[in-house]
């Protein structure tokens, strides 16, 4: 075989390894059966399998999963498919995308969704460059209310263009407080005009403030502009839709609708829009006909990517749809139901609501209430937020986000989520344990 590929001996096949980066030795230890494998493994996974009890949000959360959810997407004909290149031969996975794209519109309010995007941030920027291209505009007045990471990625994607970006404070009901709270109104007004393609609004916000952006929308239309509003899904179980309010474009990140916390993805994201945009949208759309048999199916009726359509019309070069992801959200929506996901919410507010009361008695603690909350809220503290974050992991608690890592000025907040997972006794030894920490 050495003289058929042209070599001399195994060791020119490695002449390309530096020596330094040669192995010293190759002395493995003896073969272990599978049951010893396993249980090697295990010993070696327990000692940085520190269960941390979750306070922490920011866009990502620990909601429940019904058990139906994993063993119906682990389905082979599921967990194998891909993307429907070849819509015929893929039925189940396009009626599961039309499933998903139904429950979607019905969850915002909103008139088409598409088949799933990357995520929440990715799809938010897909949803600027679309109202771009509608309007032919290049001004974006985004609210300092959006996710800091989102913002970010908005930036990052579009360093290269020219577009003009101006971000709005957000208003607060305490001088104390430096940042944080409800969109400026004002600001916003004051800032719209003819040049303005969309304005970026967030709901709740990235300080875990609810408004109804009704008003704000119909000035933004009154000169021209769109209004994309990025969502967290799970609210939408209580709160005032965004196509109840009138938004142009509708975005978020779908991770709450029965995917697990798993180390930052896979996740997904989503757009619903108004059916007159509908051909500006990113990614595919599939519908429902009938064959020539007159039977049910599916077909893919929109998809102008880079893959299907000429370079200069393409809508999109970075989006797909993340069709298992989707279909698992499909899946959660459909065993949850309307009512379950409406009782979902409550829990959620709920529990927000005794947590703040909690974390009022502890010393030193500040609970923002300057705002209407879902069930993500602000405190401020005593000490530097990052330090009490880090001792109240010896606790066995991530306690929240450190808001002083995206805001200058809030060095001392602390942004706190709590999901109908957390218990009262869990509530209870999160306060009893920030006490704690706090008087060391």
């Amino acid at each position: 075989m050495l003289g058929v590929i042209g070599v001399k001996s195994i060791d020119d096949l490695f002449v390309d390894i530096k020596p330094q980066h040669v192995p010293k030795s190759f002395h493995l230890p003896s073969g272990l059966s599978e049951y010893e494998v396993l249980r090697r493994l295990t010993e070696l996974s327990l000692k940085n399998n520190v269960y941390l009890t979750p306070f922490i949000g920011g866009g990502y959360y620990d909601h429940y999963v019904p058990a139906a959810v994993g063993m119906l997407i682990s389905r082979g004909e599921f967990y194998t498919a891909y993307t429907p290149y070849q819509p015929e031969c893929a039925q189940g996975t396009l009626q599961g995308l039309f499933e998903f794209q139904s429950h979607m519109c019905a969850l915002t309010g909103m008139e088409v969704a598409n088949a799933s995007l990357y995520d929440g941030g990715t799809a938010l920027y897909e949803a600027m460059m679309m109202a771009i291209r509608i309007t032919g505009r290049d001004k974006i007045i985004m609210d300092g209310g959006v996710s800091p990471i989102y913002r970010k990625i908005l930036r990052t994607y579009t360093h290269h263009l020219h577009y003009q970006f101006e971000e709005t404070p957000v208003v607060h009901g305490s001088e104390s407080v430096p940042a944080g709270g409800q969109t400026s109104r004002q600001e916003i007004e004051k800032r719209l005009d003819k040049n303005t393609a969309a304005v970026i609004l967030q709901n709740p916000n990235f300080f875990g403030a609810i408004d109804d952006f009704t008003d704000i929308i119909e000035k933004a239309h009154a000169v021209g502009a769109l209004v994309i509003v990025s969502v967290y899904p799970i609210s939408l179980g209580l709160l005032k839709t965004p196509g109840d309010m009138d938004a142009d474009i509708v975005t978020g990140e779908g991770q709450s609708l029965g995917l697990p916390l798993n180390f930052g993805g896979p996740y997904l994201g989503f757009m619903c829009v108004k059916k007159q945009y509908v051909r500006k949208m990113p990614g595919r759309i599939v519908g429902e006909t009938v064959d020539a048999q007159g039977r049910r199916c599916f077909v893919n009726i929109l998809q102008a990517r880079e893959q299907h359509i000429r370079r200069e019309k393409a809508t999109s070069n970075i989006c797909t749809n993340v069709s298992l992801c989707a279909l698992q959200a499909a899946i959660f929506m459909s065993i949850v139901g309307k009512g379950g996901l409406k009782e979902m919410a409550q829990l959620n507010l709920d529990k927000a609501e005794y947590a703040k009361q909690c974390l009022e008695k502890v010393k030193g603690v500040q609970v923002q209430r300057s705002w209407p909350t879902f069930n993500e809220f602000t405190i401020c503290l005593p000490q530097d937020a990052s330090q009490v974050v880090a001792r109240m992991m010896d606790k066995g608690f991530a306690a929240g986000f450190d808001l002083g890592r995206y805001y200058k000025g809030m060095e001392k907040y602390l942004l706190v989520a709590v999901t109908e997972k957390r218990t009262k006794e869990e509530i209870d030894r999160y306060a009893k344990a920030l006490a704690e920490v706090l008087c060391n």
